[in-house]
């Protein structure tokens, strides 16, 4: 029962802060001006981090995430530019995202353990007092380490390439593949995490085993 409460909760919050900003967005798109329709989005997560700072007295990393990545989208509309330049607004959105997992690293505990305790531990006491003593053991810590980093860098890596590809292809060439290189890194991003996730629990088992 305690697993479905977790799933409906990541669902949730997805919906909540990713879906239907989107979806809101994207009905607004046309209606108004682009900064206009983002700026309504951006107040969906902004208002989920403000119920959860009120409700659990701690700061949502995920939906503030979500919400400083519209509000960077934001930007990339205001700076404007010539045709490239619009072309990469969402990559510069990417890439200011992986930029922000990598500079996590420098703090004690990076993007993806705040990332976990939203999801993988949510609101349980009993989660949350498995997952602190799962912090203190080293490789617990050395596992969220990389995880922060592998997605920083594919996320800096997506935007990496497709700068290169915008100055290299044609317009219609770069919008055949741009979705590609897209999804390909994300996707593989998501496979690599899951693989990871599976085998490092399983050592983690094994060294919590021995102690």
């Amino acid at each position: 029962m305690d697993r479905k409460k977790i799933l409906r909760g990541i669902v949730l919050s997805l919906l909540i802060n990713g879906g239907l900003p989107l979806l809101v967005y994207k009905l607004l798109e046309g209606r108004m001006t682009e900064v206009a329709a983002l700026s309504i989005a951006t107040l969906i997560p902004l208002a989920d981090t403000l119920y959860h700072l009120s409700r659990h007295k701690k700061l949502d990393v995920f939906a503030a995430f979500m919400a400083i990545g519209f509000i960077l989208s934001i930007l990339a509309v205001l700076l404007g530019g010539d045709e490239k330049l619009i072309l990469l607004r969402e990559s510069f959105v990417t890439g200011i995202m992986g930029l922000i997992f990598l500079g996590s690293l420098l703090f004690p505990k990076p993007l993806i353990y705040h990332f976990a305790l939203r999801f993988a531990v949510g609101n349980s006491e009993e989660r949350q007092s498995a997952f602190a003593e799962n912090w203190k053991i080293p490789y617990m810590r050395k596992v969220i380490r990389v995880m922060t980093a592998g997605w920083g860098i594919a996320l800096v890596l997506e935007a990496g390439i497709k700068c290169i590809l915008v100055y290299t292809l044609s317009t219609t060439a770069f919008l055949a593949v741009s979705n590609v290189v897209t999804y390909g890194i994300i996707g593989l991003a998501i496979i690599w995490t899951v693989a990871y996730r599976r085998s490092s629990r399983q050592r983690l088992l094994k060294l919590k085993n021995s102690m």
